[in-house]
């Protein structure tokens, strides 16, 4: 399906390629889930990914399928459905290189990537076992204190951000409302991917109401049209999780066997008996 300002999919995820530092948002901010098929299809490989500050489904499947090679957040859970396999799996296995963060840690980094600056400091690590295992993030004493201890972290510069979102117009302007953090990604990344549930037939950016929960088209590079993009995720405001799917996936997934099962039935779609 595409319009005005639109892209096929495929076309538009062509910016995330091979061993690219792509960024996604967490479960509630609407993920990406039809353009995460996409990739795996395409047999996208090496990512470094980024989830801000969490994530569930997207982030197991990309592991599953062989499409990550280093992972920095701050959890990856199913929720009320369970662990993560694929990702317990892969940390038990040590077959991706897991950068764990903090969800402030996370938003710190981004912020200092949107503002252009080097590094963001930030106090609550300070004391936390977290700070063993990032010796990208450093220490100092402030300079504007007597022993007074900061972190800073270093600017996180994606790549590529992908999101999913309600609208887009032909201008390339993406209507994210209340999901702000959106905005910092596609602030901070070098390029932004947007699929969107429908076109809106105007100029986002002219509307008194919408105006405000706009992402402005310069921040947008492609846009592809996904009805349920987001599925079987929820999209806040716009459609509830597909529990029984959800269930399903954490059944399957338990072992390769069942993981490989479900990519052949809902990733590449191949019939079964």
């Amino acid at each position: 399906m595409t319009g005005p300002g639109t892209k096929p999919l495929e076309e538009a995820l062509a910016p995330i390629t091979d061993g690219c530092l792509l960024v996604v948002p967490r479960e509630v901010s609407g993920v990406p889930m039809a353009a995460t098929r996409a990739l795996i299809r395409r047999g996208v490989k090496r990512l470094h990914l980024v989830a801000l500050p969490t994530s569930s489904l997207q982030a197991d499947l990309l592991i599953g399928a062989g499409c990550v090679a280093t992972l920095e957040t701050s959890a990856v859970s199913l929720g009320e459905f369970g662990p993560a396999p694929r990702f317990s799996a892969a940390i038990t296995g040590r077959t991706i290189t897991m950068k764990d963060a903090t969800c402030p840690a996370l938003h710190a980094g981004l912020q200092a990537a949107e503002k252009g600056v080097p590094f963001m400091p930030l106090r609550g690590l300070i004391g936390s076992d977290v700070l063993k295992y990032r010796d990208d993030w450093k220490v100092i004493d402030s300079p504007f204190g007597n022993a007074d201890p900061i972190v800073l972290l270093p600017a996180i510069r994606p790549d590529v951000a992908l999101i999913h979102a309600p609208m887009a117009d032909r201008f390339g302007n993406v209507w994210i409302g209340r999901q702000r953090e959106l905005a910092t990604m596609a602030h901070a990344a070098v390029k932004t991917v947007a699929t969107v549930e429908k076109m809106h037939d105007g100029d986002l950016l002219a509307d008194p109401v919408l105006a405000a929960g706009t992402l402005p088209g310069f921040y947008v590079d492609s846009i592809a049209v996904a009805e349920r993009g987001a599925w079987p995720l929820p999209l806040p405001d716009y459609y509830a999780a597909d529990a029984e799917h959800l269930a399903l996936y954490a059944k399957l997934a338990a072992t390769p066997e069942g993981f490989a099962d479900y990519l052949d039935r809902y990733v590449y779609e191949k019939q079964t008996a």
